[in-house]
């Protein structure tokens, strides 16, 4: 019989806001084995909780927030969670991890995940402490921003400590971009804000004076030892992102010609490294903020010293903002992107997809489809900053031209119409990151194929963007082998960084380690007996599991495609010019990696085969039902 003995709690806290009541349940050590935690879990929950065509933002949607059991522990970069919902944004799955002191702090308050069913009658949030539940009115919280929101609870509860997650405005108007922030970190994308502002949730504060147990503290500290180890011997992590963040990321791929510009018109073209660069954002740093347990420390609190942004603070801007309110919108004012990343994260827009929304509505502009007129009057050229920040704050308050940018790039192309379309930079809804990928091809089919849309970290492809050659060497450029390598480094990240829950940028410290690790960490927290191949198997689980909901809401090889620029318009400069996804080369990659996954490939489905083989034969209905509905 599985027992869990520590690293979990062992509790679901389950909370209706319709009846406003609540329920603890015991988490099944079975489901634990099989799905870790954090988005593992979380996608189980979901899948479980919801039929087919539930409406994203009606009270049968449920929001999940799960940490994982390594959360709260000794483990460094540990302090994270998932939040997961049928994503309003997209229709499928909507999976947004965010750390800080939020996750560690939930742990202590005593569970490993906590399911928000209905819709409060009124605004309200939730008081979590110590296991104890209080709905609170949030009715003079309604509208507020999220930092005063965080400060206003922390006064009311009467504890400075208290962990306040929250939407801002743009939650509350269920604009199908909003996040939901703590502290200054984001559970950004997919709308999972939306979702929260939909049932009336307008914070969830904790505050917990429990520990995570360990059921082996000697053989956890030893494995941690190695852990450390890699961290440290690692060339990056220490001498580079420890020390300015994640805008390292600007210098490598704009030396690699994928730092996307302009709509991703002019990748290689609009480059500005002298500006937006990791030395020149160095320069208006003025503290680090690291989450709980973590020895690395990436956020950079920056502050915009001069000019109309003068003293406008944020954490960040991260290397996705630099992009969306830099390159992709024509700015290379660092304090006009720091004062959009504030703007965003106050308002509680994700600031990707509220970036190249706006891109977008730019180069409309810019080629006649849309008038001064329809857009209130504002100049919208690529560079003019100050309105790409005046576009932020009306797309929060769903103000005029707004408003039809609201809920993101694809819904606002089919609103406007004219062959707006074409030039809506996303995948199954979700906005592109920053990276370039017709310069990067794995890199590329994993948000072709990640289970949210286009998302970067589902399935990071390290191997082409830094060159780490694990599990092999790989050229960036070419097509061949890239099915192979998307769903090796799709299910590594689900297995060992979305689910225990560690932060994705160890994916190439830990390298072939990382199974290893997360067996031996899990193993001695929890009493669990689980192999390296288990931890194997548990992501690739997890990956199919994510497919089948996918395909319970419709989604099918179809959705597997890109923007028709990335197939038909080459890089015009720099290191990755003249590349593209030709349709012949998405087809071929798309073929190998359904094979890989043992996939049909007609279809893009599952196989009952699969299915069975990974325990989840309970899907294979589902799944056939879908398949049916595709040949009809």
């Amino acid at each position: 019989m599985v027992t869990l003995k520590g690293g979990y709690t062992g509790k679901i806290l389950r909370v209706n806001l319709t009846r406003k009541e609540t329920r603890v349940e015991e988490l099944d050590p079975n489901l634990a084995a099989a799905f870790i935690g954090g988005a593992g879990l979380g996608i189980k929950l979901l899948y479980d909780a919801l039929p087919a065509g539930v409406d994203p933002l009606s009270p049968e949607n449920v929001l999940i927030f799960a940490p994982g059991p390594m959360t709260g522990t000794d483990a460094p970069c540990a302090s994270r969670m998932a939040v997961v919902a049928r994503s309003p944004l997209t229709g499928g799955l909507a999976v947004a991890l965010s750390a800080g002191h939020f996750p560690a702090e939930l742990k202590f308050a005593g569970f490993d995940a906590v399911i928000i069913e209905g819709k409060a009658e009124k605004p309200v949030y939730l008081y979590i402490k110590d296991g104890e539940v209080q709905f609170r009115s949030a009715e003079r919280l309604w509208g507020m921003m999220t930092t005063d929101t965080q400060l206003f609870i922390k006064e009311e509860v009467g504890d400075h400590n208290t962990r306040v997650a929250c939407i801002g405005p743009a939650g509350e108007k269920l604009c199908r971009i909003a996040c939901i922030i703590n502290e200054r970190r984001a559970a950004g994308r997919k709308g999972v804000g939306a979702v929260m502002g939909s049932k009336n949730l307008k914070a969830i504060a904790v505050r917990g004076s429990g520990k995570v147990k360990v059921d082996d503290p000697q053989s956890f500290s030893s494995v941690l030892r190695d852990m450390h180890k890699l961290m440290r011997d690692d060339p990056a992590l220490y001498p580079g992102l420890s020390k300015v963040g994640t805008s390292a990321a600007v210098d490598v791929t704009s030396a690699m010609g994928i730092w996307s510009a302009k709509n991703w018109m002019d990748t290689g073209v609009f480059s500005p490294v002298d500006k937006l660069g990791s030395q020149a954002l160095d320069q208006f740093t003025i503290r680090r903020n690291p989450c709980y347990r973590c020895p690395v420390g990436c956020s950079q609190v920056r502050l915009a010293r001069s000019g109309r942004y003068a003293g406008v603070l944020s954490e960040g801007p991260e290397f996705e903002t630099i992009y969306s309110l830099g390159t992709n919108v024509g700015v290379d004012d660092p304090f006009a992107v720091i004062a959009g990343d504030r703007l965003c994260d106050e308002y509680g827009l994700d600031s990707i997809s509220a970036g190249v929304t706006i891109g977008m509505a730019l180069e409309l502009c810019e080629r006649g489809i849309l008038s001064r007129e329809e857009v209130d009057g504002l100049e919208l050229r690529f560079g003019n900053a100050q309105a790409v920040l005046d576009l932020i704050v009306k797309m929060a308050n769903r103000d005029g031209f707004g408003d039809v940018l609201a809920d993101g790039s694809r819904l606002a192309a089919q609103r406007i119409g004219r062959g707006a379309e074409r030039y809506a930079m996303h995948i199954k809804g979700l906005e592109l990151p920053a990276y370039d990928i017709r310069g990067a091809k794995a890199h590329g089919l994993n948000y072709i194929t990640s289970y949210t849309g286009a998302d970067h970290n589902r399935g990071y492809a390290f191997q082409e963007i830094f060159g780490v050659p694990v599990p092999e060497p790989v050229d960036r450029l070419a097509v061949e082998g890239k099915g192979k390598l998307c769903k090796w480094n799709q299910d590594f990240s689900a297995a060992c960084f979305d689910s225990p829950p560690f932060c994705n940028f160890l994916n190439s410290v830990l390298g072939p380690e990382g199974p290893r690790i997360v067996a031996g960490l899990l193993n001695a927290a929890s009493g669990l007996s689980l192999s390296p191949e288990d931890i194997w198997k548990a992501g690739e689980r997890i990956m199919n599991l994510a497919r089948v909901f996918l395909a319970r809401e419709g989604f099918s090889r179809a959705d597997d495609t890109l923007p028709p620029r990335l197939m038909e318009e080459p890089i015009k400069s720099g290191g990755s010019a003249g590349q593209l996804i030709s349709r012949e080369d998405l087809d071929k990659m798309l073929d190998e990696y359904y094979e890989a996954r043992g996939w049909d490939k007609e279809t893009g489905l599952p196989t009952k085969e699969k299915l069975v083989e990974l325990g989840l034969e309970y899907t294979a209905e589902a799944v056939e039902k879908a398949r049916t509905a595709l040949r009809k």
